[in-house]
Formats: structure tokens, sequence, C-alpha cells
């Protein structure tokens, strides 16, 4: 690897941790269009539950991982929510980087075996 693509990686890399360790924090916390459209047909109170009507969101319930360490934008355990959102988002880019680099680095090693 050239020493140029190796700063523009851990460049690339340092801009992601910033914007999942900082800026994540910074998202609304408002249903976006899918849940807005969801609950299109439905009532609810000023706590944002369903209070009436009929909508696709009555049907919705917790994924199988909701109880997992890292489900909701979150880490379990942490009761800072700032810092268990920030640490989410950094583990979640750590952890994609690991496996693409992982990928890129099998498929270069089989083409340079073929």
């Amino acid at each position: 690897m050239s020493k140029r693509l190796g700063w523009f990686l851990a460049g690339g890399l340092l801009v992601a941790l910033l914007l999942a360790g900082v800026v994540s924090n910074f998202a609304s916390g408002s249903p976006d269009g899918l849940d807005a459209t969801a609950r299109e047909g439905c009532t609810v109170n000023a706590d944002d539950e369903i209070t009436g009507g009929t909508c696709m969101a009555q049907q919705e319930q917790d994924h199988q991982m909701a109880g997992s360490p890292l489900a909701d934008y979150g880490i379990r355990g942490i009761d800072n929510a700032y810092l268990s959102t920030g640490l989410s988002g950094v583990a979640g880019v750590l952890i994609t980087f690991a496996a693409g680099g992982g990928l890129f680095w099998m498929a270069r090693r089989r083409r340079q075996e073929a």
C-alpha cells in the first residue's frame, strides 16, 4: 500500500469517527418520513403514543436484537446518553472499517495467488 493511500484511509477513518462520535448526538429525534407514513390514519397523544385510528404503526413490535448491547443507537449500561450514542457510533465505524478492510484484504490476496 502506498504512503499516500495510507494517509487517505487514515484521514477518512478519522473523519468518520468524528462524525459518528460527535455529530451523531445532534440527529433529530423526531419521526422520519417512514415513521410519519406508518402513522398516517392514527391519532397520537402528547407523549407520541398511538391512541386511536387505524395505521400500519399499530402492528410494530421490537425486533429480535432489541436487547443487544448496541440496540437503539446506544450502548447498554452507559447512563450518559451523549456518551452512549457517541461510543456506539465509533464502535459501528470501527466494526464496519475492520469488516470492509478484511474483505478487501482477502480479495487482494486471492487475486495475487491467481
